[in-house]
């Protein structure tokens, strides 16, 4: 059973200043992006949870 991503808790969510908005990083190619923007992907198999927790594990 797959799990519906949310793209705010992904670490490739990211913000940018210049445009005023959030972005994905990851550089989908066509067919992937329309079948995201169409929201008919259950699931982004580039989804990494954000977790500060682990990124201060390793800071230390």
């Amino acid at each position: 059973m797959s799990q519906k991503t949310n793209c705010e808790f992904c670490s490739h969510y990211a913000y940018d200043d210049e445009y005023d908005c959030y972005y994905c990083q990851i550089n989908l190619d066509e067919d992937e992006m329309e079948r995201f923007m169409r929201q008919s992907v259950e699931s982004c198999h580039y989804f990494q949870l954000y977790d500060e927790y682990k990124i201060v594990e390793k800071q230390n």
